[in-house]
């Protein structure tokens, strides 16, 4: 079989027929300019755009400020509640794991020093629900190694599992799940609290992967504090919507062609990383022909950056065993997360078939979330809050998907919340329609277009008013319900009716 062409990949996204998309803009949209996407300005900035690196911490007087360590989220001290017109009835959250140890295949051949993990436990254990069933120990993984086993394992080596949420992850973790109650209870009186029957209000969501169930565990504790049992709904490997895992061929296609050389920007970059590459290889000791390594700038950003959000020290070229004084300095290092943002940026934004290979790829999620949406509506739902700890795939797909203006690699603990808002009735008549002189406490007015049905949506990202570039969605904040619903349903069919066929091979076009 040939390789799908560019052409064929577009006919597969062809937009619905239906009459809610044909008053909703399907189309792709680029992100507004900046010096994260200027490839020029990557190559030859400084810095980086006063991001954090180093720090869970980020200053209250900066708050809002991308820490890659630890990214902005809703909080009391910064949230601007909606006008009164409005009543709060609904909150979907989707978020990225806090900060963890690198992935194993992130790291060099050898590393020059141990990373452990002896300050935290990662629980394992089953428990009956028969409660004739015997209690169970609470069971944790104790990393070791052995005198005895020949095999040493390349990279990283220590007690810690690659990767794990550590300790500072965990702490991390606590804090986000406190804050988005201050906001949700504190402020907003919206969920109930901690003493009443919060367990059938609210939903949490994993994917497969352990440490998207190692942040909800601190989460729900900061947020509700309870160490007591609670359900975390998952689907099936090989298929869960929320990672995501289910098989669409045609999505890593997409994927796989804004990062092949018949993206000429993709191949540029490459081209112009190539002394950068060759630089951070010959003191890494990572074989120039690693392929996982060469692809993209991942596997050396992951790897530096989380050394320093746990300040530990950027890596020195060993010889003869031992650190020399040849050494991935700050502005190397820099340079690595520069081109990182790029990157991200372009697969998920800048490249035109981002939205196409989005759609399919994390279409089935946002289905889900439609049906949500749905639900609440119809009053068939007693759901007030649905929390999805997932990954930054998950988050950057979602991103692509609703055309983030300024896209950036989220960090640990980016989120984007979905706040759905019924609009209140005044003396009988829908407040659409009522002359108003209340002040609107948001700092944006609400979108243009009036809801039918009186439901709104406003979304967050980072804590402040998600802007797309798709004209149809703008500035989200207080937009008609039927807006969003029609656009998702344009993109991936309600109930992902679309998703399956978007994915398979049978609508490729294949010769």
């Amino acid at each position: 079989m040939l390789p799908l062409s560019t052409q064929s990949l577009l006919d597969v996204f062809a937009p619905a027929s239906s009459i809610a998309s044909e008053n909703v803009d399907l189309n792709w949209y680029p992100p507004s300019g900046t010096q994260i996407n200027n490839l020029t300005s990557v190559l030859n900035g400084k810095g980086v755009y006063g991001f954090i690196f180093n720090t869970s911490h980020t200053a209250d007087d900066v708050y809002g400020i991308y820490n890659w360590c630890n990214m902005p989220h809703v909080r009391k001290t910064e949230y601007v509640k909606a006008s009164d017109d409005y009543e709060l009835k609904y909150v979907e959250v989707i978020q990225r794991h806090h900060k963890r140890t690198p992935y194993a295949d992130n790291a060099f051949p050898i590393e020059s020093y141990q990373w452990n993990c002896g300050d935290q436990g990662l629980y394992y254990f089953g428990r009956p629900f028969n409660p004739n069933g015997k209690p169970a120990a609470e069971g944790f993984w104790q990393g070791f190694q052995s005198d005895i086993n020949p095999f040493s394992p390349s990279g990283w080596i220590g007690s810690c599992q690659f990767p794990q949420i550590t300790a500072g992850g965990l702490d991390d973790s606590w804090l986000h799940g406190k804050d988005l109650y201050e906001v949700y209870h504190d402020l907003l009186h919206f969920l109930p609290s901690r003493n009443d029957n919060w367990r059938s209000k609210v939903i949490f969501r994993v994917t497969n992967n352990q440490i998207t169930s190692q942040v909800a565990g601190m989460f729900i504790n900061g947020m509700w504090d309870t160490t007591e049992s609670v359900p975390l709904i998952i689907q099936q490997a090989g298929v869960d919507s929320l990672e995501p895992q289910y098989n669409c061929k045609v999505g890593r296609d997409l994927f796989n062609e804004i990062m092949s050389s018949s993206n000429t920007a993709w191949h540029e970059h490459l081209e112009m990383g190539a002394d950068l590459f060759a630089t951070l290889d010959g003191i890494s000791g990572v074989p120039s022909n690693d392929h996982g390594f060469h692809v993209s700038f991942d596997h050396y950003f992951d790897n530096l950056s989380a050394r320093q959000c746990h300040d530990k020290p950027l890596p020195c070229k060993l010889v003869n065993g031992r650190n020399s004084s040849t050494c991935i300095d700050q502005e190397l290092a820099n340079s690595v997360y520069r081109m990182g943002q790029w990157e991200y940026s372009q697969i998920y934004r800048d490249a035109p078939l981002s939205l196409n290979a989005s759609s399919a790829s994390y279409g089935v999620w946002v289905a889900e979330l439609a049906s949500h949406l749905r639900d609440v509506i119809a009053d068939k739902s007693d759901t007030l809050y649905f929390h999805n700890f997932a990954h930054d795939g998950s988050v950057s797909r979602l991103l692509s998907i609703l055309q983030l203006d300024v896209m950036v690699w989220p960090g640990t603990g980016s989120e984007v919340v979905f706040e759905l808002f019924k609009k209140r009735t005044r003396n009988g008549r829908d407040s659409n329609t009522a002359s108003s002189t209340a002040a609107n406490t948001s700092t944006n007015a609400p979108g243009s277009g009036s809801s039918s049905s009186g439901y709104y949506m406003r979304v967050l990202f980072s804590g402040q008013i998600l802007k797309s570039s798709n004209p149809s969605l703008g500035l989200m904040d207080m937009i008609a319900v039927e807006t969003l619903l029609a656009y998702f349903d344009g993109l991936v069919g309600e109930n992902a009716s679309l998703v399956e066929s978007k994915c398979s091979d049978s609508t490729s076009h294949l010769d």
